[in-house]
């Protein structure tokens, strides 16, 4: 099934695009675009910067609309509640940030693990205020962070097969 999934994206969007897109996805992220392009054929380098470059697309978005969105969103009352528990969830997970500021936000988005990355990150840092000129830099370092030690995982996982 995976493979018929695989085969489908590959010769459909072509490996690059593929990358690129399912990158910019949230949760997928380079978390599994590296994979996804490893997969695919891509040279590592290619899977790194293709995936990079999809991660980051969203992150200025992000940055600059997300609080006029829940703004206007809030202001219709099925969508308040999910505003709501969205903000309230993504500054749960953002404690370590809340209390560490920029290197905490480095952090959150540089360990890949569920939960964690460019699309959380961004949200967090827009939710708690932090000043934005600092954030796209911090957030580019850890999601470079983040994809270096997939990447690292994935061919090490391929080398030992």
């Amino acid at each position: 099934m995976i493979d018929a999934v695989v085969d489908f994206i590959h010769h459909n969007l072509g490996a690059e695009l593929a990358v690129f897109i399912a990158a910019a996805f949230p949760v997928v992220e380079v978390r599994g675009a590296i994979p996804l392009g490893i997969s695919l054929g891509l040279s590592p380098f290619d899977t790194l910067v293709t995936s990079l470059v999809g991660s980051m697309l969203p992150v200025p978005f992000i940055l600059l609309a997300l609080r006029r969105l829940f703004r206007f969103l809030s202001q219709f009352q099925p969508f308040k509640k999910l505003v709501d528990r969205l903000t309230a969830r993504t500054l749960a997970k953002g404690k370590q940030v809340k209390r560490y500021g920029m290197w905490g936000l480095l952090l959150f988005v540089g360990v890949p693990i569920p939960g964690t990355g460019v699309w959380t990150g961004s949200m967090i840092a827009v939710l708690l205020g932090l000043p934005l000129r600092g954030v796209l830099p911090t957030i580019f370092c850890g999601n470079l962070i983040a994809a270096l030690a997939v990447l690292l995982l994935t061919q090490g996982v391929a080398a030992l097969f």
